[in-house]
């Protein structure tokens, strides 16, 4: 459920910004600065919204990530995935905390006064709530997949998928030297939102659960040690 808030909350800023934009594009940073700084002019209270309602998301992604390595340890991985999952959802909130709050401060009167510091602003934005926040999103994925796929605690398509979209998030570091890159962020970053849901819900929570399920999906449960055994 923790997934869902920080989903839901991140979509909301989205929409209730393109709706009090009155469907005016976010301008992107590679732009030019007059239609930027017109827009967050236009727009501010939407801004403002967009970014309060990001930064609010940033609080369940956090509390995803240590309630998800916790539930690991308890289940009992030692390898460093659990430890990777919480590292990388901590800075994935903390990447997507910033862009809120630099977002909030670009709704100011008082900045938008400045064209030059606008721009750098929104670059600091894009930065930190693009390639900050997806990069640092795979790695919360990457570090629930690997120990779901090698102990069993996921579904195998479930967790080879994770696998997947934790490299394209990687890959998405690129935006940072080719502009073109950019197109790798809403394609990890909404897929990857799915993912943590998914993978929230179908996380055991018990260690008996785990093993049974593992033992329904490799064949080796009760059934298969009596026919062995005759």
């Amino acid at each position: 459920m923790l997934a869902v808030v920080f989903t839901a909350l991140f979509l909301a800023g989205l929409v209730l910004s393109t709706v009090l934009a009155g469907g005016d594009p976010f301008p992107s940073p590679f732009g030019e600065t007059s239609e930027i700084v017109a827009y967050f002019r236009t727009h501010s209270d939407a801004v403002r919204i967009s970014g309060a309602l990001q930064f609010a998301a940033s609080i369940p992604l956090a509390v995803y990530a240590a309630t998800v390595s916790a539930r690991l340890h308890r289940l009992g991985v030692r390898a460093p995935g659990a430890t990777i999952a919480l590292a990388g959802g901590l800075l994935a909130a903390g990447f997507l905390a910033c862009c809120g709050l630099v977002s909030w401060t670009l709704s100011r009167t008082e900045v938008l006064e400045l064209p030059s510091l606008v721009r750098a602003l929104q670059y600091l934005a894009f930065a930190t709530g693009g390639p900050g926040h997806v990069v640092t999103l795979g790695l919360l994925v990457a570090g629930i997949a690997v120990p779901g796929l090698l102990a069993g605690l996921l579904p195998r398509a479930l967790a080879v998928t994770g696998l997947v979209l934790a490299t394209v998030a990687e890959l998405a570091t690129l935006t940072l030297l080719f502009d073109g890159a950019a197109l790798l962020l809403p394609l990890a970053r909404f897929t990857c939102l799915g993912w943590l849901i998914a993978a929230g819900f179908l996380l055991p929570r018990h260690r008996a659960r785990a093993t049974a399920g593992a033992r329904t999906r490799t064949g080796t449960g009760p059934l298969t040690r009596t026919r062995e055994e005759s």
